[in-house]
């Protein structure tokens, strides 16, 4: 059973399995239409596309983020039409660094599933090894998702705001890890939110820092040296993943998972719920304020 990740040829080697699934996550925030068609061009033979707005996300409120966790049903119907059962092993890629992808593994581990795995370079690194690609629309056979969610692993906003009143932040006994880019972080470049800056106590932890410039995740070592730095002392058990919609969070959760140190959580509505309530504090500038 894979349950981090999985390098091309080892993918490849399993084309054609029925009891392996291949979850094409192609998406930008910029255009979202660009990873569906990016799919139907060509991808990965066998793999079937997710889209992050209308599979990975749930539907907007105004109290939620920009990508709201899907409800458990629809999430389990949308795994049950990816033909995911229990015995199914999982493969989600992306273009590259595995962002996308991370949703999904963290996603169906959420709901009680193990065996997933992300393509370590996405379909980048696939290409680049020169492994078959099809334009082809896959079928495959809907099968049985019965998930077994695991509460334990989401973290949300009152429990955040529980956390700064208790001066948790400070105090060191919970750490909270931003995935945005640090110019976001420090407030100098939104882009996306409509509130510039960060949650007070947070510390920066960029996503991409956690891949080289192939999109390949560094290996397990460097992981956990830089997550070291950033939890200081703190365990991992005792830390919370967030950016601006709780989609690269998951990125850093999977990088906690190779670096050998699992157990933190995700705070899915992340920076782009925080700031829905005027009332919340917000920090700019050095990356403790």
């Amino acid at each position: 059973m894979l349950t981090t990740l999985i390098e091309p040829p080892e993918l490849a080697a399993h084309l054609g399995d029925e009891d392996w699934a291949i979850i094409d996550c192609r998406f930008d925030l910029a255009a979202p239409a660009w990873g569906e068609r990016a799919f139907a061009a060509g991808h990965i033979p066998g793999a079937l596309y997710a889209h992050l707005d209308r599979d990975l996300s749930g539907a907007h409120t105004p109290r939620n983020g920009r990508h709201p966790l899907p409800e458990p049903r629809d999430l389990e119907a949308l795994f049950a039409r990816l033909g995911i059962d229990q015995r199914t092993q999982v493969i989600a890629y992306d273009q590259g660094p595995g962002a996308f992808a991370a949703r999904a593994w963290w996603l169906l581990r959420w709901r009680g599933h193990r065996a997933v795995a992300v393509l370590n370079g996405g379909f980048a690194a696939w290409q680049q090894a020169g492994l078959p690609v099809s334009s082809v629309a896959a079928g495959r056979a809907p099968r049985r998702f019965a998930g077994v969610p695991a509460a334990e692993m989401l973290f949300d906003t009152r429990q955040l705001e529980a956390a700064l009143a208790a001066d948790a932040l400070r105090a060191g006994t919970l750490v909270l890890a931003d995935a945005r880019p640090a110019d976001r972080f420090r407030g100098e470049n939104e882009v996306l939110d409509p509130v510039a800056g960060h949650v007070p106590g947070a510390r920066s932890h960029p996503f991409a820092t956690n891949h080289d410039a192939q999109g390949r995740f560094r290996p397990a070592p460097e992981l956990r040296r830089a997550w070291q730095q950033t939890l200081g002392g703190t365990p991992a058990a005792a830390a919370v993943a967030m950016c601006g919609s709780g989609v690269t969070a998951c990125h850093n959760l999977l990088a906690l998972e190779l670096a050998g140190l699992p157990g933190a959580r995700l705070y899915a509505g992340s920076w782009s719920e925080w700031i829905r309530d005027p009332a919340h504090a917000v920090a700019r500038g050095d990356e403790t304020a």
